[in-house]
């Protein structure tokens, strides 16, 4: 077993978790979000910087959980100063969000952790989706909703902390 395999995931989001949406326009449509995942992108400009090495910090592997995908690795990676990471693969972004299921995301990252215990950090994670992971995840999760306006924060990184300092040694991590 590998060091990485010992430890939780962390599946993390990048528009309104590590990309703040407070003051910025949203695109309106699939062309303008093509658009959002370049360097020309002006919302970069609200990136913490040092988010990054507090992500590095935390004893878990880092995945990208994002529609981003591998352009996360290639724009936003480089300015927090991270290695590039594995992606997990998700399905395609519906064109509209459904407002009382499951979010599309929440499948394809219990699929991913294979039993594993794992953090998903987003911010669209709802009631819907803790209760799907309850039912069909077998190891310990924590879904943790970031405010999409202010994006990931000091006291989003306490949660994390707590929570990986109160997981019990096993040989499954």
């Amino acid at each position: 077993m590998t060091d990485d395999a010992a430890r939780p995931l962390l599946f993390l989001d990048v528009d309104g978790t590590l990309l703040p949406y407070g003051g910025g326009r949203l695109p309106a449509d699939r062309e303008e979000w093509e658009g959002w995942q370049k360097v020309s992108n002006p919302q970069l400009a609200k990136l913490d910087l040092t988010l990054g090495p507090r992500l590095l910090a935390l004893p878990c592997v880092l995945v990208w959980a994002t529609a981003w995908m591998h352009d996360a690795n290639a724009v936003i990676a480089p300015l927090l100063g991270l290695p590039e990471l594995p992606v997990a693969e998700l399905p395609d972004a519906p064109e509209e969000d459904r407002a009382r299921g499951v979010h599309w995301k929440t499948r394809a990252l219990v699929g991913a952790a294979a039993g594993r215990p794992f953090i998903w950090v987003d911010d669209e994670i709802t009631a819907p989706d803790r209760a799907w992971v309850s039912a069909h995840h077998q190891g310990p999760a924590l879904l943790h909703r970031v405010d999409s306006m202010t994006g990931l924060a000091a006291t989003d990184f306490a949660v994390f902390d707590d929570w990986l300092r109160d997981r019990p040694s096993s040989p499954r991590w």
